[in-house]
């Protein structure tokens, strides 16, 4: 059976684009807080091979997606690499003891963490309905290194970037940590079912162009070319949310098979500027998502014409938020699936 979005991925243009979200699986959904108010935490939820799957699945169930998001999150990486894990309720994800006063080489490497991340992965793929491609994911090392680091999110990852100029060498040691667990993180993602994956570089955009170069485009093209050698058949999307104008460079340098566009690009420009066949993703506003109506509607046929010619996953610009209402999702998928002829 065909796989819409995998065709895509791949380079098939069709009259009507798959459709995924980021975030799909989460916080918007019922079904989800739900089953999470029964394993009492996220990382609870996350590092149970059956809930983590069912929570992967509940979206596929209720809107059809074209693709499912594995459900994890992308600091599993650092947790395996020694650090600590927590998820604070009201202040995020924290990693102990924080890099910026610590040595990497001090932590105890614990990957075993990532085992139920993999059985997961093998009862999704199990379960997923035949036309619905499974996506795998991880952090790229830019943005996992910012959290190794400070230990916890910021919002100019000021802490990172000075880090990264003061003390290069450590700096480079945590990326390429990073960059080796990464490599076979997704690979057993892989081995496990998975049949896409997505390289996520949410803080790509608080960098110079020079310390773009090094920490977002060298270490994603060294996972990529390593993993395109080992699994040679598995589409690679990247996703350097705020790379605006450093979007052609990043796609020459890395060698994605896709681009995910943030809801700052303008999809005619990118889709001027990117190489002809290039498939890509995105970008709807997820706020346009959330606040729904005319706003909703005109920001999804302004990126559904954008891509007259061009393979195309519609996606946000970014994650769904909690508070989206689960009806403009409907009304999303929906819009989209009758568009065909439309673009």
């Amino acid at each position: 059976m065909t796989k819409p979005l995998l065709a895509a991925l791949r380079g098939a243009k069709a009259a009507v684009p798959p459709i995924w979200l980021m975030r799909q699986a989460g916080r918007y959904l019922p079904e989800y807080q739900a089953l999470r108010e029964i394993k009492g935490g996220f990382l609870a939820l996350a590092t149970d091979p059956g809930s983590a799957a069912e929570v992967t699945l509940q979206p596929i169930r209720r809107f059809g997606f074209d693709g499912a998001i594995l459900f994890s999150d992308i600091l599993m990486v650092p947790w395996s690499l020694g650090q600590k894990l927590t998820f604070v309720a009201g202040e995020g994800p924290q990693l102990t003891p924080a890099l910026v006063d610590h040595a990497l080489a001090a932590l105890e490497q614990a990957p075993q963490r990532l085992e139920p991340v993999y059985a997961t992965c093998e009862r999704v793929h199990a379960a997923l309905p035949d036309e619905t491609t499974f996506l795998g994911f991880a952090g790229s090392p830019w943005t996992v290194a910012t959290y190794m680091v400070a230990g916890r999110g910021s919002k100019d990852h000021s802490e990172t970037r000075d880090f990264a100029y003061v003390d290069e060498g450590a700096f480079q040691a945590i990326v390429d940590a990073i960059i080796a667990t990464t490599i076979e993180y997704l690979g057993r993602q892989i081995e496990s079912g998975v049949e896409a994956v997505q390289l996520f570089d949410s803080w790509a955009g608080s960098l110079s162009p020079t310390q773009f170069e090094r920490w977002v485009i060298a270490p994603n093209a060294a996972i990529v070319t390593e993993l395109r050698a080992r699994h040679p058949n598995i589409p690679i999307i990247g996703f350097p949310k705020g790379a605006g104008g450093k979007l052609p460079a990043y796609v020459r340098e890395t060698q994605v098979d896709a681009v995910g566009l943030d809801e700052t690009v303008d999809p005619r420009w990118a889709n001027a500027v990117l190489p002809v066949g290039l498939p890509v993703q995105g970008n709807l506003d997820p706020l346009a998502l959330t606040a729904g109506g005319p706003a909703l509607d005109t920001g999804i046929d302004r990126v559904l014409s954008a891509f007259p010619d061009r393979p195309h996953v519609f996606n946000l610009g970014h994650g769904i938020g909690q508070f989206t209402p689960v009806g403009h999702v409907e009304r999303l998928v929906q819009r989209v699936r009758n568009s065909g002829g439309k673009q």
